[in-house]
């Protein structure tokens, strides 16, 4: 059996394959099943020199054992590995010696097999050092229930040391097959749900897994709809039109939305709002106007940031991750960026020659870095703590920059019709490049959504709304619906099958899941 092979491209040795599932069907807890597939097949699934080492742990003959492991390791390269068990061992040989008070018999034990170590003497020293020095190796009585278990212990860490074939892997079986499930979750590009996959048939989503299909439109502003976004907890929607209002819509449990709170006191277009992480206040900017608090539960406003006679003007702004600390930029490059507290004081300002005007900003989830636009064209990277600052050049103006859920990666919206994904760590020197979209007058935005945030969604100029999966650089989906410019989009965080739209035609437009297709046929369709 040790040269059969099994599968279709013969690749599977079948002497492997059954050791394998005979550790799977112990470590489900079938061990009749397993014992009785061992004597069928005639393959253990312990080598031979484990089954010896294991007797050897389990029986204290740590002479024997020793000797064991050194044959085991001798054709291993990892002299790391085998002095790590080595160490294992003799320690838990010495701490029984000493346990029952047989320190003379540990120190010509430690002698004896210091040779073993491919180590200097220094290292060997300080091993004794540490053995003997430590409180558990304070004499006391010896409990051979409590001895029993450390040698299992021991045996458990030695398993992740010892090399195959001699041990298999922990639950081998299931990270194989772990293994296969995610290869085809990878290459799905449709793949947007937390449920488990079956292992019946090969794991493939159709667009159902993702917002494609229109389930609500929401008609209440009576001009152009600049700004959409949901909350964090994904239970509220904002709005923003140059009608010269913000709404403030309620996301019910059956992913129905409906308006709560209509909010009046801009003088001029609302272009920007943005969500406190704990949902209950909502900051909105007027265009080249002043930044306003509004309280989400009642509606009212709370603060007003600025004022018009003083010529601050916001262009964009963000939250930290407190609820109680925000961060604004302004147009004006004299004014620079501000942080305030929620009553209005200023905590820290940067203003200067080093600060052009700003077209937008964010705060990352954990409220590390914050993240600028300059100039149309400078991204700058900014550690708050640290205070090391990255800074990034694009070719062609920027129009908008949106983070990635879990901080790591950010996107720009280019008035040259790409999205650019950069990674905020850094370690990238080119970003990855999206394109389909038509924008070359207007701001369109553009947000992350769906499972760990693997999908892109864009507005566009020619009334669509794009999706992309991150790992193609072609519009995985194009939905349409809207009549005019989309210039915003909106993913609910919480609801990975949920997308919002906001349009020039005076709407907003709900997004669910579409209906079920082989994802193949929508492709091909694309490209016709």
């Amino acid at each position: 059996m040790e040269n059969e092979v099994l599968g279709s491209k013969g690749l599977l040795k079948k002497h492997e394959f059954v050791r394998i599932l005979i550790q799977c069907l112990y470590s489900l807890g079938y061990n009749n099943s397993a014992s009785c597939l061992e004597q069928e097949s005639n393959i253990s699934c312990k080598s031979s020199d484990f089954e010896f080492l294991e007797k050897q742990v389990l029986t204290g003959d740590w002479d024997s054992c020793l000797e064991a492991l050194d044959r085991i390791f001798v054709d291993d390269s990892r002299d790391d590995r085998r002095n790590t068990a080595l160490y294992l061992v003799l320690k838990q040989c010495l701490s029984e010696y000493l346990k029952r008070g047989e320190t003379s018999l540990a120190l010509d034990v430690l002698q004896k097999q210091a040779s073993m170590f491919r180590v200097g003497k220094e290292k060997i020293h300080m091993l004794a050092f540490d053995v003997i020095t430590s409180k558990e190796m304070e004499p006391g009585e010896v409990d051979n229930s409590l001895v029993q278990d450390l040698r299992r212990r021991l045996l458990d860490e030695l398993v992740k040391l010892i090399p195959t074939p001699i041990v298999i892997p922990d639950r081998r079986l299931e990270h194989l097959v772990e293994s296969a499930v995610m290869n085809q979750i990878d290459t799905c590009m449709y793949h947007n749900s937390w449920d488990a996959v079956s292992l019946y048939e090969d794991h493939r989503c159709g667009r159902d897994q993702i917002p494609s299909e229109t389930v609500q439109i929401l008609m209440a502003h009576k001009n152009e709809v600049w700004f959409v976004q949901f909350s964090d907890s994904g239970k509220y929607l904002a709005t923003a039109s140059s009608d010269c209002t913000a709404m403030i819509w309620k996301v019910l449990d059956d992913n129905k939305v409906e308006l709560m709170h209509t909010l009046q006191s801009h003088q001029n277009p609302v272009s920007f709002v943005s969500w406190s992480p704990d949902d209950t206040k909502l900051l909105t900017c007027g265009n080249a106007e002043v930044l306003k608090l509004w309280d989400v539960d009642t509606g009212v406003l709370r603060h007003t940031f600025g004022n018009n006679d003083s010529g601050f003007t916001v262009s964009s702004c963000a939250w930290f991750p407190d609820s109680t600390r925000l961060v604004c930029g302004s147009s004006d490059p004299e004014r620079g960026i501000v942080m305030w507290d929620t009553d209005g004081n200023e905590i820290k300002a940067w203003r200067g020659t080093r600060i052009p005007k700003v077209v937008d900003l964010a705060v990352t989830p954990d409220g590390e870095c914050m993240i600028t636009v300059f100039s149309d064209k400078e991204i700058r990277i900014l550690n708050l703590e640290s205070l090391v600052e990255r800074v990034i050049s694009e070719e062609q103006p920027i129009t908008s920059l949106s983070v990635s859920g879990d901080g790591k990666f950010f996107i720009v919206n280019l008035s040259s019709q790409e999205i650019h994904l950069w990674d905020l760590a850094g370690e990238w020197k080119q970003p990855l490049k999206f394109s389909g979209h038509r924008q070359s007058k207007y701001v369109i935005r553009s947000c992350f959504g769906g499972l760990d945030s693997s999908f892109i969604a864009s507005g566009s100029e020619d009334s669509q709304v794009y999706i992309w999966n991150l790992k193609n650089k072609k519009p995985l989906e194009v939905l349409s619906g809207h009549s005019m410019t989309v210039n915003c989009v909106s993913w609910n965080p919480r609801n990975p099958r949920m997308l919002a739209s906001a349009s020039d035609d005076q709407t907003i437009r709900i997004w669910g899941p579409g209906k079920p297709n082989k994802p193949e046929n929508r492709l091909d369709n694309q490209k016709q």
